[in-house]
C-alpha cells in the first residue's frame, strides 16, 4: 500500500472530511450551523458521557459564572433544531471540538476530540428500530463512498467494506460471549461481519452489568447503538460514530430514575424536554479523525490529528516507525 507523506495526508484529510460531511448532509437533510467550544455548567447542556468524565471548565471575569468546554453536543442539537426552525425531516450539522481530559490515550484515543455532531427532526412514528436502521444504513453508505473514492484518488488500499451493515444487539451478543468483556465482544462481532451497529446500549443487561455507560438524558437507551467497523490494521474493531434516536418525556424519566438522576429535572434542558417544548430527534456524533484513520490505513490517531501525548505513547509509536503530526 502507497504510503502518503505528511503534507499529503494533510491534503487527504481534507478532502476525506470535505468528501464525507458533503454526502451525508445529502443523505440525511442536514445543514450546517455554527457550534459552541463551551456552554455554562449551569445550564446542564453539556454531555455527561459516562458520568464519570471531569470537564475542563474556567470562570468568567465579568459574570463570575462556571463554564465548560464541552464533551459533545448532544443536548445543544435539540435546542438548536428549535432555535433555527428546522422541520420534520431536516436537521443540522456541525464540526464539534471537544477536550475529554479523563481519556486514557492510545492509537485509538485522544484527549482532543473532533467529530460530526448532527441532529434531525423526526416525529413520534419514527421512534422505531426500523427508521433507527433506516438511518444507519445511509450513514454507512456515506462511509463506503468515502473510502472507495479517496482511496482512489491518494491510490490507497482501501479497507474492505461489505455492502451492508449488520446489527446486533447487546443483550444478543451478552448472551452469545457470555464469557468476554464488552470490548472484546466488540472486536468479535466487528471481526464477523466487517461492519456492525451494535445497539441498545446504556441499560443493564440480564447480567446486571451494562454493555457500557451512556447518559441518560440524550439517548433512548433501547433505540440508540454504535458503528463498528472491523480494522485488521490495528487488529482490532473500530468504532466510527455514536448515535441513536433521543429521550422522550417517558424515557427521559424512565433513564433518570434508573442512574438516581432526577435533580437533573431542575436544569432547563431537561424542563423544556418534561414539558415538550423540544422536538424530538434523531442524531449522533461521527469521528471525523477516527474515519480518516480508517479510510487512510493510519495506525494511530495521532497520524491524522494534532494533539498531546504522554512519553510512553511517544516512544511507543517511534518504536514503531509511526509518525504523528
Amino acid at each position: 500500500m502507497k504510503k502518503l507523506s505528511l503534507l499529503d495526508t494533510q491534503k487527504a484529510i481534507k478532502d476525506c472530511k470535505d468528501l464525507f460531511i458533503g454526502n451525508l448532509s445529502e443523505a440525511l437533510n442536514l445543514s450546517r450551523v455554527s457550534a459552541p467550544l463551551f456552554v455554562l455548567k449551569e445550564s446542564g447542556l453539556n454531555d455527561n458521557l459516562n458520568g464519570v468524565e471531569r470537564p475542563v471548565s474556567f470562570d468568567i471575569k465579568e459574570s463570575g459564572k462556571i463554564a465548560e468546554v464541552v464533551h459533545s453536543l448532544a443536548k445543544w442539537k435539540r435546542f438548536a433544531l428549535k432555535k433555527y426552525g428546522f422541520e420534520m425531516g431536516y436537521g443540522l450539522y456541525t464540526d464539534m471540538n471537544a477536550i475529554r481530559r479523563d481519556e486514557v490515550v492510545d492509537n485509538i484515543h485522544s484527549i482532543y476530540v473532533d467529530q460530526w455532531d448532527w441532529e434531525k427532526v423526526i416525529d413520534r412514528q419514527q421512534r422505531t428500530i426500523d427508521y433507527l436502521k433506516e438511518t444507519v444504513r445511509k450513514i454507512y453508505q456515506v462511509i463506503r463512498i468515502t473510502s472507495k473514492e479517496i482511496c482512489d484518488k491518494y491510490n490507497l488500499q482501501a479497507p474492505e467494506l461489505p455492502e451492508e451493515i449488520s446489527f446486533v444487539t447487546t443483550q444478543e451478543l451478552e448472551d452469545k460471549y457470555p464469557e468476554l468483556t464488552s470490548s472484546q465482544r466488540e472486536n468479535v462481532v466487528a471481526e464477523k461481519y466487517g461492519a456492525v451497529f451494535i445497539m441498545q446500549i446504556g441499560g443493564k443487561l440480564k447480567s446486571g452489568k451494562k454493555h457500557d455507560g451512556r447518559a441518560p438524558d440524550y439517548d433512548d437507551w433501547s433505540l440508540n447503538g454504535d458503528i463498528f467497523v472491523n480494522y485488521p490494521v490495528i487488529g482490532r474493531g473500530l468504532e466510527l460514530s455514536s448515535m441513536g434516536i433521543r429521550v422522550d418525556k417517558d424515557s427521559l424519566l424512565k433513564q433518570l430514575e434508573a442512574e438516581n438522576a432526577m435533580d437533573r429535572l431542575e436544569l432547563p434542558f431537561h424542563k423544556a424536554l418534561v414539558e415538550d417544548k423540544l422536538p424530538l430527534s434523531i442524531g449522533g456524533g461521527i469521528g471525523q479523525s477516527r474515519l480518516c484513520m480508517f479510510i487512510l490505513g493510519k495506525r494511530h490517531i495521532g497520524e491524522v490529528q494534532q494533539s498531546v501525548w504522554t512519553d510512553s505513547e511517544m516512544e511507543k509509536c517511534a518504536k514503531e516507525g509511526i509518525e504523528l503530526l
